[in-house]
């Protein structure tokens, strides 16, 4: 059994894995049903983020390499617990940070739920060179920003509108003569 873990408020990028100690048929059927809110202890979690399967179902991959190949856990966090996670066998859950939707929570794992551990996905790069052709250079002159190009449309149709009311003014004017 494990006792109470709290999930801060817009934590992201972390993973928790669970043993879960229940016969296969129940184990399928929560999966099935996405039921996963009782055996956690916190309303509303999004089953699109939690993970329930048979740890012999990753043939050749294991449960290490999933962890780093599938969900981007550095191989250093793994490689502490491998003799752990290798001798998991039956069903384990995966509950990813957004299956909580932003929200700080408290979790109180049924005792069937034994947290083996948590870990934190690897953070993206977000920072990238230069991109070296001509297409992705910037053209001369700055661009006219959206108000700009409005206001000249708008004076070259108030221009335009008024020489046609002249030229009709001048027609009715001729015809009514």
């Amino acid at each position: 059994m494990t006792g109470p873990v709290t999930v801060p408020a817009n934590e992201t990028g972390k993973l928790r894995l669970f043993a879960l100690d229940m016969p296969a048929e129940q184990a399928r059927a929560l999966r099935d049903s996405g039921g996963i809110d009782g055996l956690l202890g916190v309303l509303q979690v999004d089953p699109a983020y939690v993970e329930i399967f048979l740890v012999k179902d990753l043939d050749g991959l294991g449960i290490t390499g999933y962890l780093t190949e599938g969900c981007g856990i550095p191989q250093e966090q793994v490689a502490q617990d491998r003799t752990h996670l290798q001798a998991l066998t039956g069903y384990v859950v995966l509950v990813f940070s957004r299956a909580f939707g932003g929200r700080e929570v408290t979790l109180h794992p049924a005792a069937e739920l034994e947290l083996i551990a948590t870990y934190s996905e690897r953070p993206v790069d977000w920072s990238a060179t230069p991109i070296p052709t001509d297409s992705a250079r910037k053209r001369a002159g700055s661009p006219q920003s959206p108000r700009d190009r409005r206001s000249h449309a708008r004076r070259i149709g108030g221009g335009i509108f008024a020489i046609f009311m002249v030229l009709i003014a001048a027609g009715l004017y001729l015809v009514l003569r």
